[in-house]
């Protein structure tokens, strides 16, 4: 089997859940696919990621040329002319869109249903700038077009499973959801000394909970007013963000003492960050996957999370889950947290126990599989052996 990967996230110093997917997938694949050749398709927009040189045998990479910002549409488009001529068999396009050579089995992974909702409910969703409009309505686009042309789609829970079949009319045999886990980096942490080098680095004073800065934080800072006066005065919230200024709320609660944010803070902060907090929040309104909730138990830190998207799915009954506009709720829930040890404990150990169910490999074995159903498949526009009998 030959197979073929879209990894030009890897060479585009981009952050972000497709780029956990790939960074985690490709080694794994690496490892598990030992008789299968695979090519590696990225660009020279930044160094890739991966050391080529000390690939194994049968992983090819090829480095395409990228000379400005429209080079990436261009390659959205003609990279299939690259894996045509390296015969591929297999084409696998993990971040929500792509398009193989004919003849090639083509497989999607569509992280959620986002890209091919209504394009007028993505547009709502987001800002009103020329840019971010054109370049949703691109993505739209793209992605339609490509699940209607896929052999196989892959995504990460049941839940996006059934909101893509529900968008997009596919049906169950044509949709594979393959959960995942976080980067092997993600662990519980024993040595205190290199705890406490980070803890003083960062100027992190006082005992905190843990939270991504654009994740829902309002709720976060309405359930912080809710909480009993001497625990927000020997707490604190601690948000890391990646983008340079977060949203409005994060920034009334550092004003007021209550919080602090650290602007893309390091993996390995972060995951120092996880082992230090007495608990992690993910008021999410939205998840595809969810990975942060199973980073934060694998890390030890237990987990207060929204009831949306795939996040109940995810996180199980290792974690609480709550409203995700319920401010009371929440506060309710991080007072028991930080008040009850039993109870912090309790929900510590049913983390690590759930976090594991999501380790690699497994994922890559199952993502192999994918690839050898889609081969088993009659190429889109040929006959099923039924029609070719009847």
């Amino acid at each position: 089997m030959r197979i073929g990967i879209d990894a030009r996230y890897l060479s585009h110093n981009l952050m972000g859940g497709v780029h956990t997917y790939l960074s985690l997938l490709v080694p794994a694949l690496i490892e598990r696919a030992r008789g299968a050749e695979i090519f590696l398709y990225a660009d020279n927009k930044a160094r890739f990621e991966i050391d080529a040189a000390a690939l194994p045998a049968n992983v090819t990479v090829r480095i395409l040329p990228y000379h400005n910002a429209l080079s990436a549409f261009k390659l959205d488009f003609t990279l299939r002319n690259a894996m045509a001529a390296d015969r591929i068999d297999v084409a696998h396009f993990p971040a929500n869109f792509g398009f193989a050579p004919p003849g090639t089995r083509s497989v999607i992974t569509l992280h959620d249903a986002i890209n091919i909702m209504p394009l007028w409910k993505i547009l709502w969703g987001h800002e009103k700038t020329p840019r971010a409009m054109g370049l949703m309505s691109y993505l739209h686009f793209v992605s339609t077009l490509s699940v209607r042309r896929a052999d196989v789609l892959i995504t990460v829970s049941e839940y996006s499973k059934r909101e893509i079949m529900r968008r997009s009319g596919l049906p169950d045999d044509h949709v594979i959801a393959v959960k995942y886990g976080p980067a092997p980096i993600f662990r519980r942490i024993e040595d205190q000394a290199q705890l406490a080098e980070v803890r003083t680095r960062l100027q992190v004073h006082r005992p905190f909970l843990l939270a991504d800065a654009i994740k829902n934080p309002a709720v976060i800072a309405r359930a912080w007013q809710r909480l009993p006066e001497n625990l927000r005065a020997s707490h604190q919230m601690l948000f890391f963000s990646r983008v340079v200024e977060p949203p409005a709320p994060v920034q009334e609660m550092v004003t007021a003492g209550h919080a602090q944010v650290l602007i893309r803070p390091s993996r390995s902060d972060l995951v120092a960050l996880f082992n230090l907090a007495e608990g992690f929040l993910f008021p999410s309104l939205y998840e595809g996957l969810g990975l942060p909730p199973i980073e934060a138990m694998k890390c030890g830190a237990p987990v207060i999370a929204s009831d949306c998207g795939s996040i109940p799915e995810v996180v199980g009954d290792a974690g609480v889950i709550i409203d995700a506009q319920d401010d009371m709720a929440l506060a309710t829930q991080i007072t028991r947290l930080l008040q009850d040890r039993a109870f912090h404990q309790a929900l510590q150990q049913r983390g690590f126990a759930r976090a594991e169910e999501f380790s690699w490999p497994k994922p890559a074995d199952r993502i192999l599989d994918a690839y050898r159903y889609a081969l088993s498949l009659p190429g889109k526009g040929q006959p099923t052996a039924a029609q070719v009998t009847s």
